[in-house]
């Protein structure tokens, strides 16, 4: 999953676009930014009043913590303490790449960005144009940038700069600079694995696997919930992503094996209502809509065939997600994918996208 960032990141050092960027994290403003997992909205992780902003754009709660981004090879020392021999084994593998770390917070990281927290999670971005614009700014500012997912809280995330023009509206270019990266590679929000407690603990599924993790530290990593039955276990630090509405659609979302989905479908068409399907299969065919004006003319059932492969289906995760909420039906029914290791980041997205969805409509 690591990636060479280099050769991009010199050629873009220069680009105007990322020093407008950088000047704007200097002035203390926000700016959307893609990485390779999704599109962030980011500010100074140093200046308080400039992550207030990103907490009243997003609507986001204030104990609610932001990950730290930091360039490739950027010392960790003044943003983070106590960092264990682990943690160095999955940056010199994993950085660049979509893995969170949560680590004991050092004095350079105010508690504005960890929600309160003693803790800090930071990672390293693979996108070029993120490493760039983290470059550029290490000369002219702080170097480091606090950033959520780029759209209001709890929604579905970012995946391209249409998506977040379509969360932030006239924001874009006022408040907000944006930086065109096109198509986030990963599609879901990093892996996050905790550090900070004298184990590894997965926090939140993602793109690098458990897995992945044993194969450079030796160890499997514990999930959240397995460390609850200890009595004296410390509680797992707040993260990102954790609750359990987000990533949502306005539109109500139901997850269904594909036999109740079908069964669900044809009860609601049979209805008169308008449905939207993400699931495996090839959509079937049905009959035009009838003849008539405005909603009437609207295709009865909005059907998207989903990637049968786990990377790929995560990769069109959200965008698929807007494209049928932007639909207007009465429900997004969702196939479930597999219960098995590989699927476990995009079954979460999904299980908090059920949770969450209709509720904010």
């Amino acid at each position: 999953m690591k990636q060479n960032v280099g050769m991009a990141n010199n050629k873009l050092i220069n680009n105007p676009e990322i020093l407008a960027a950088a000047q704007a994290l200097q002035r203390g403003n926000l700016v959307a930014l893609p990485t390779e997992t999704v599109y962030g909205l980011g500010a100074d992780a140093t200046n308080p009043d400039a992550l207030k902003k990103i907490f009243a754009a997003k609507g986001r709660p204030s104990d609610h913590p932001l990950i730290v981004h930091i360039a490739k090879g950027a010392p960790l020392g003044h943003w983070a303490v106590q960092i264990p021999d682990a943690a160095h084994k999955l940056i010199d593998e994993f950085w660049p790449g979509p893995l969170t770390l949560i680590l004991k917070r050092g004095k350079g990281i105010p508690l504005d960005v960890t929600g309160g927290q003693e803790t800090v999670g930071i990672r390293c971005p693979a996108h070029p144009m993120a490493q760039a614009l983290l470059t550029v700014f290490a000369k002219i500012g702080s170097g480091v940038v606090a950033a959520p997912s780029a759209n209001k809280f709890g929604h579905v995330s970012p995946t391209n700069a249409q998506h977040v023009r379509d969360e932030f509206g006239s924001a874009i270019g006022q408040s907000i600079y944006l930086l065109d990266g096109g198509t986030c590679k990963v599609g879901i929000e990093s892996t996050i694995l905790d550090l900070s407690r004298g184990k590894l603990v997965l926090l939140r599924p993602g793109a690098i696997s458990r897995e992945q993790i044993r194969d450079v530290t030796g160890d499997v990593p514990l999930m959240s919930d397995e460390t609850v039955a200890a009595k004296n276990e410390a509680a797992a630090p707040r993260v990102s992503g954790s609750l359990a509405a987000h990533y949502a659609p306005l539109t109500p979302l139901k997850l269904l094996a594909a036999e109740p989905l079908k069964a669900e479908m044809d009860s609601m068409l049979d209805s008169g209502k308008r449905v939207a399907v993400l699931a495996f299969a090839a959509p079937p065919k049905m009959n035009p809509s009838p003849v008539g004006v405005g909603i009437r003319n609207a295709r009865r059932l909005v059907w998207i065939t989903g990637d049968h492969d786990a990377v790929g289906y995560a990769q069109g995760l959200y965008a698929n997600l807007r494209t049928l909420d932007a639909a207007a039906t009465s429900v997004i029914l969702v196939e479930a994918p597999p219960k098995s290791a590989p699927w476990d980041a995009v079954n979460d997205r999904l299980s908090r996208a059920a949770v969450g969805s209709g509720k904010h409509r």
